[in-house]
């Protein structure tokens, strides 16, 4: 499997599972545009993978901003000469109580960090895509599909991503570009591990074997893979 030249924006590149999919990407040849909140974990993100400078580019961005995130789009494909994927790595979770008792605010949370950002950071990138039959991947949870009282909120966020993604996919059908879903339970890290060595992880997905989906969708041998949940979980 090879992303030779290939280049690939991350979006919440410094997250638990952005540095391993970076990582795994750029062993494969890709040249990688990364981004996050602040110029700091941006830049802790490429030290981290230690790629030559002009196969990674780090970028500090607002993804609730959509003229910030426009921004970010225009400075890879100038760098790069054009973008020919787009990860979506933001993640985070609220929840643990059943619907009566959860906060409003748990809502409004989850929608601007699971969906909006999504929203704003494929508009954004979309132009580049169209352009090169481009591919975007968000991960996603089984509970999307499978929502739980203690996890409505959550569950309803990553329903409404993964709604945004299949619309996409069909927005890049034409171009012969792909827009695809990679579905997980539970992620575990390798820092999980090694400070839990003994913790058996059930029904945990490993962050390398995500970056192997990942990159499967991004290769040519993904190419018909479009609007499509790739589950990696037991």
């Amino acid at each position: 499997m090879s992303l030779d030249g290939k280049v690939v924006a991350i979006a919440g590149a410094g997250g638990s599972l952005g540095p391993i999919v970076s990582g795994h990407l750029a062993e494969r040849g890709a040249r990688l545009a990364l981004a996050e909140r602040t110029p700091e974990l941006a830049r802790s993100c490429a030290e981290s993978l230690g790629v030559e400078e002009e196969r990674c580019d780090t970028y500090a961005v607002d993804l609730l901003d959509a003229e910030a995130t426009r921004g970010w789009a225009e400075h890879a494909a100038t760098k790069f000469g054009g973008v020919d994927a787009l990860v979506h790595l933001v993640g985070g979770w609220r929840g643990g109580k059943r619907i009566a008792d959860a906060p409003v605010e748990d809502d409004e949370f989850l929608h601007g960090l699971l969906v909006r950002s999504v929203q704003t950071a494929s508009r954004a990138f979309l132009p580049y895509l169209v352009e090169r039959a481009g591919r975007f991947v968000i991960v996603s949870s089984i509970q999307a599909q499978a929502p739980t009282a203690t996890n409505a909120a959550y569950a309803t966020a990553k329903a409404g991503a993964e709604a945004w993604t299949l619309a996409l996919a069909d927005e890049l059908a034409d171009s012969g570009g792909t827009a695809n879903i990679v579905v997980v339970n539970a992620i575990v890290t390798p820092q999980m591990r090694a400070e839990n060595p003994d913790k058996p992880y059930t029904n945990f997905t490993d962050a390398s074997q995500i970056a192997e989906g990942i990159a499967f969708l991004l290769d040519e041998s993904g190419s018909k893979m479009n609007g499509q949940r790739l589950s990696l979980h037991g």
